[in-house]
């Protein structure tokens, strides 16, 4: 139920399964990683209820500062974890599961962080707002027929359309 081959896209419609793989990890983290990590956060497609997405589930999770990740990071790779190369600022990046069934999908944030609240904003417009949400999954869907072997295109064809509603999530902005 949970897992796509990296680079790959994928959409499945969505199910109960994904809230439950996103619990079922916290629960296994949380005790791995304790204070050094604060509050977990369900994110992306697979957080909004009735939304199509890839089956690879998104956790957001706060630390205090990300220049010092080095322990949780080590903890998070002893367990599972694979630090990834990444160019989104704000934001350290890692996935679980081997490349051919990533499963997870985890960023580390400080709390105050751009990074943080615009992944907030964006899940919490798409499961507000049923037409945006359902606005969303027409553009992934199409862009999931273009490029089903072409993660980066896919995603990069998201882009404007992430960028609007995080705009009016954030700023009011109507666009």
């Amino acid at each position: 139920m949970v897992g796509l081959e990296r680079g790959t896209v994928e959409l499945r419609e969505w199910t109960p399964a994904w809230r439950e793989a996103y619990e079922r990890e916290v629960d296994r983290l949380r005790p791995l990683v304790g204070d050094a990590v604060g509050c977990f956060e369900h994110v992306g497609s697979t957080a909004v209820e009735g939304l199509a997405a890839k089956p690879v589930v998104d956790l957001l999770a706060t630390v205090p500062d990300l220049d010092d990740v080095g322990g949780p990071v080590a903890t998070l790779e002893a367990n599972g974890y694979e630090r990834r190369p990444d160019d989104v600022s704000g934001r350290v990046f890692l996935a679980k599961g081997p490349p051919s069934r990533r499963t997870h999908y985890l960023s580390l944030a400080e709390p105050g962080s751009g990074y943080r609240r615009e992944q907030l904003a964006f899940r919490d417009a798409l499961r507000r707002d049923p037409r945006t949400a359902a606005e969303y999954e027409r553009l992934k869907r199409g862009l999931a027929a273009r490029f089903p072997d072409d993660r980066a295109s896919y995603t990069a064809g998201k882009g404007e359309f992430v960028e609007r509603v995080v705009g009016r999530a954030l700023g009011g902005r109507e666009d």
